[in-house]
């Protein structure tokens, strides 16, 4: 008589482990959906030839998170780099990387000016309005990427650009953060589009 007790509750209790993991899976989602990172989308893309350079344009609906423009606004510097690549295809052959860009901004706030400061390198320019250092993040205009020369005239060519936070320069404490919070991941994926020159 056991065996046909034990028959009888196994379909209960799978019906149990299932009900189990669907409310488990529920559960989790918001988490899941919380721990992706916000999204920079890409409104266009353009590759041009200028002289003898190939040259990039690019527009990003850029948009700073509510957590990170309170970093700045304490403070705290944040670094977003604009990245490239253009691959040469080959039939029957792994893509070639014919050219590789990029630039990285710093982005800080002076309280005491009531001005915001984007950086590369040596260069730099202050911004009034935090909507002023959005838009010149979210815009490439005619920057060399590459030379003519380099290129093979009919050729196929996958272009692909992308603009992210680098949340390694972030200082440590924030980088935890980075880890939990989707408002700390701030990055758009590889905008892919054909060349041929």
């Amino acid at each position: 008589m056991l065996p046909t007790l034990s028959r009888d509750r196994a379909p209960a209790s799978q019906t149990r482990r299932r009900a189990l993991r669907l409310l488990a899976a529920l559960a989790l989602a918001p988490a899941a959906a919380r721990s992706r990172a916000d999204t920079i989308p890409v409104v266009s893309a353009r590759l041009e030839t200028e002289e003898d350079d190939l040259v990039l344009s690019a527009e990003f609906d850029f948009e700073l998170t509510p957590a990170l423009e309170q970093a700045l606004e304490k403070g705290i510097p944040l670094y977003f780099v604009i990245e490239f690549e253009l691959l040469r295809k080959r039939p029957l052959w792994f893509p070639e990387k014919v050219a590789q860009w990029s630039i990285t901004y710093r982005v800080s706030y002076s309280s005491l000016t009531r001005q915001y400061r984007v950086s590369s390198g040596p260069l730099g320019q202050t911004f009034e309005s935090l909507a002023d250092v959005q838009r010149f993040l979210g815009h490439v205009s005619s920057r060399p990427v590459a030379r003519i020369d380099d290129l093979v005239k009919g050729a196929r060519y996958e272009a692909a650009v992308r603009e992210r936070l680098d949340v390694n320069q972030l200082p440590k404490p924030f980088q935890v953060n980075a880890l939990a919070s989707r408002e700390w991941q701030l990055s758009s994926d590889w905008h892919r589009f054909e060349f041929t020159p």
